[in-house]
């Protein structure tokens, strides 16, 4: 971090600490051009930095994931593949898995479809990449349906949808507390699989 305002520097630290990420905390004056840290500042302090490995205070205001996906962007741009790929494994528990660059980005739990829906939107839409492809699970088609209709109505562009073979994706976990890390592994997995792709195109293009 690099910056002298409070607000903004506050900002940054409650973020990094929800993402569980490092952080040293020096002078704007203090950036070289020959730094090789990602910078966080101000839209007023940046013109100052000889570095483009900045990301500015009011890009903080989405949710973590975006947020996560931002910093990865920035470290990452032209050496992976920036697909966007969301792997969910759909249940009573809906496991939810999301690769950026070809890092996960985040892996959760969800027991409210629509909550999970509104999640990937923000997702879909906030992240940028050449392909958003969603990977979905085919252990329980009904609720897997009802997903893929929803992001449908919801999300106003097109993305890439699979359903995948399930089969041997869920880890025999005896201990009952942990059946949630098992639904987020197994959408993991699935996100690592390939099924029959097919292009979905937002009702507004078709209907």
């Amino acid at each position: 971090m690099a910056t002298i305002s409070g607000r903004s520097y506050f900002k940054f630290i409650n973020i990094l600490k929800r993402l569980k990420l490092n952080y040293d905390s020096v002078l704007p004056e203090e950036i070289t051009s020959s730094d090789r840290r990602l910078i966080l500042t101000t839209m007023s302090e940046s013109s100052r930095m000889p570095t483009r490995l900045v990301l500015l205070d009011n890009e903080f205001n989405y949710h973590p994931t975006v947020i996560r996906a931002k910093i990865v962007e920035k470290l990452q741009s032209g050496i992976n593949n920036n697909s966007l790929v969301i792997g969910i494994d759909p249940g009573n528990r809906i496991g939810l898995s999301v690769f950026y660059y070809e890092k996960e980005i985040e892996s959760s739990i969800y027991t409210a479809t629509d909550d999970l829906i509104s999640h990937i939107v923000q997702i879909l839409v906030g992240i940028n990449a050449q392909r958003k492809i969603v990977k979905v699970g085919n252990g329980n088609m009904k609720i897997a349906l009802h997903i893929v209709n929803s992001l449908n109505l919801r999300f106003c562009s097109h993305f890439e949808l699979e359903f995948v073979d399930e089969r041997k994706t869920s880890l025999k976990i005896k201990n009952h507390n942990k059946r949630g890390e098992r639904d987020k592994i197994s959408a993991r997995y699935i996100t690592q699989r390939e099924g029959y792709r097919h292009l979905i195109l937002p009702l507004s293009r078709i209907g």
